[in-house]
């Protein structure tokens, strides 16, 4: 940020000194133009925004060190030289990396900035870059993508969550972001998308596991066909059908996928899912 604000009202426009601590959810949308931004990872994610922050207008400057930056980033050489000057800072790497693009960029990051880790990391991981961070002054915000980055840029929705959550989210709308705001610490909007990426990434495993198997034995698209007609009357009371029926049904289904289990193996399918499956049921019969 330039270190001045400018606010347009019709025909004249008002200045006063400002600074990143200063700025809020209810001012920012005004300045956002002025918020000098760094990328940390420049890959398929970090590398579509970097480049839609730029079309939008913002002061981006970004690192990686295996990807070249779009046109319009500044080019930097290390996470701290791209950090020095930033008012908010977008990590963009991975879980492995999110820990080491904090330490690597501390020492660097003036007080007052924002850190925005996108990284889909556990939240004791989140909690851990807050607390770090605090030391310097420096506000973690735990940013959760909702939906794959590419196709959707700065436009993916995402779920925040932290101390300065609202002024990221502040900054995000103003240059076309779609952010939703989580009451809570950093650790709270990730572990939201975590509990979410159990049931649908366990479907699609689910999904990929039973077109193996089906292939195998000659009947895909009859099973893709029966896939897809489940899953488009899927409403809230089939949720109360899949738990209910899980518990109240556990001792005969825990033997239907035991067999569902020789079978694959028999196609030459390894059935992780439905071993799984078979375990669970068989813990809840036993329960009884």
């Amino acid at each position: 940020m330039t270190g001045v604000r400018m606010t347009a009202t019709h025909d004249t426009a008002t200045h006063e000194a400002v600074t990143p601590d200063t700025v809020t959810a209810d001012t920012v949308t005004h300045d956002a133009r002025q918020w000098t931004i760094a990328v940390l990872g420049l890959g398929e994610a970090g590398g579509e925004i970097a480049r839609d922050l730029v079309g939008g207008g913002a002061d981006v400057r970004g690192f990686d060190p295996a990807v070249s930056p779009p046109n319009g980033v500044v080019v930097r050489v290390s996470d701290a030289d791209a950090v020095r000057d930033a008012d908010l800072v977008l990590s963009v790497n991975s879980s492995h990396d999110a820990m080491p693009a904090l330490e690597a960029s501390l020492a660097a990051l003036r007080p007052g900035t924002i850190w925005a880790d996108l990284n889909t990391a556990a939240p004791d991981l989140k909690a851990s870059l807050a607390s770090m961070a605090a030391g310097r002054d420096v506000a973690v915000v735990d940013v959760a993508l909702m939906s794959p980055v590419p196709g959707k840029g700065l436009r993916t929705p995402m779920l925040v969550s932290g101390e300065r959550a609202a002024d990221f989210a502040g900054v995000w709308t103003a240059l076309g972001g779609s952010v939703t705001v989580q009451d809570g610490p950093a650790g709270a909007a990730i572990g939201r998308k975590l509990l979410r990426s159990v049931f649908y990434k366990g479907l699609a495993a689910a999904v990929v596991e039973a077109l193996a198997a089906a292939e195998a034995a000659g009947c895909v698209d009859w099973l893709r066909g029966n896939i897809s007609g489940e899953l488009a009357g899927f409403d809230e009371r089939t949720i109360d059908r899949l738990v209910n029926g899980t518990h109240q049904h556990a001792r005969r289904r825990a033997d239907e996928m035991a067999a569902a289990t020789e079978q694959l193996r028999s196609l030459g399918v390894e059935p992780r899912i439905a071993a799984a499956a078979r375990d669970l049921l068989i813990e809840l019969r036993e329960a009884q």
